[in-house]
């Protein structure tokens, strides 16, 4: 008798076990079916500051999914969705054309919609320490920027929009002032990183100045010079990307990024405010978003 009661003992102790493990499989499998679980987030580099030590934790926090931010140049990271190198839940770019290169059948139908939020305009960042720091404060930024030994870094054009934006300056300054070879000039004898890499080469030294986004020379007090008539900026969007691991994550996070928490952000870093304004197919954004986003559309 002692026996059969240590067995039923022992039988029901595996069944009380067996019964935890299933629960607790259980509300784990609930727990990521039920909004909670990581959300992938890849984003522009020129937001990184405000991603990794601002947005990312305070969403965290405030909803209880674990952020996962990867930053890059825009059209870099487009390129990896669409190969599918990398997978995410969230694509946050610093051009509205980069989403339409992951629209359709030809974009791989990774985007339907996105929301532009903000903008930034592109200076010329400096070292201060730069023995061209004088004349960059007291002459016209295009003739400072080819002068000999002059040590000017960019971004791919090809990879990523701040790239493409420079360019875009160096056409508007040659025909606003006169200066036809002022783009070969340039393109010649500046030099060209990754995204990632321009801040520590302009403040190691390594750099004399770079292009930069307003926000990104705010937030790392490098002093700038304005361009004056040429006028060309970053535009922020954001979308949730169809075939997301996470949708609710995803959806929870663009919600947290356009409201009062996200923006006031958005602010202290000084990114420019606009009011949310979707292209794309206005039908496809999710329900819980449509608060966050007016009738109004572009495109």
């Amino acid at each position: 008798m002692q026996v059969l009661g240590a067995l039923a003992a022992a039988a029901a102790l595996v069944a009380v076990g067996s019964g935890a493990d299933a629960t607790a499989a259980a509300r784990g499998a609930n727990t990521a079916d039920g909004g909670h679980g990581t959300v992938q987030v890849l984003y522009c580099g020129s937001l990184q500051n405000f991603m990794e030590h601002d947005l990312g934790p305070k969403f965290s926090a405030a909803t209880g999914y674990q952020y996962r931010g990867v930053g890059g140049g825009s059209t870099e990271l487009a390129h990896q969705i669409k190969s599918k190198v990398r997978q995410a839940d969230v694509f946050v770019s610093a051009d509205p054309k980069v989403n339409n290169s992951l629209e359709g059948t030809a974009g791989g139908d990774w985007v339907s919609w996105y929301a532009t939020f903000g903008s930034a305009p592109v200076k010329i960042a400096y070292n201060p320490h730069s023995a061209f720091a004088d004349a960059l404060k007291t002459k016209p930024w295009y003739q400072v920027i080819t002068e000999p030994g002059f040590r000017l870094g960019r971004t791919d054009p090809k990879l990523d929009p701040k790239g493409e934006l420079s360019v875009q300056a160096l056409q508007q300054a040659s025909r606003i002032h006169k200066e036809p070879g002022l783009v070969s000039s340039v393109e010649k004898s500046s030099q060209v990183f990754p995204e990632q890499e321009l801040d520590g080469r302009l403040q190691s030294g390594q750099l004399d100045a770079a292009f930069y986004y307003s926000n990104e020379a705010t937030e790392q007090h490098l002093p700038t010079v304005d361009l004056g008539a040429v006028k060309v900026a970053a535009h922020f969007t954001v979308t949730v990307l169809n075939r997301a691991a996470n949708p609710a994550g995803a959806t929870a996070f663009v919600h947290y990024l356009l409201g009062d928490q996200g923006r006031a952000g958005l602010t202290a870093h000084s990114v420019t405010l606009s009011a949310p304004t979707v292209s794309g197919n206005a039908a496809a954004v999710p329900a819980e978003l449509r608060s966050d986003l007016p009738a109004k559309t572009a495109g």
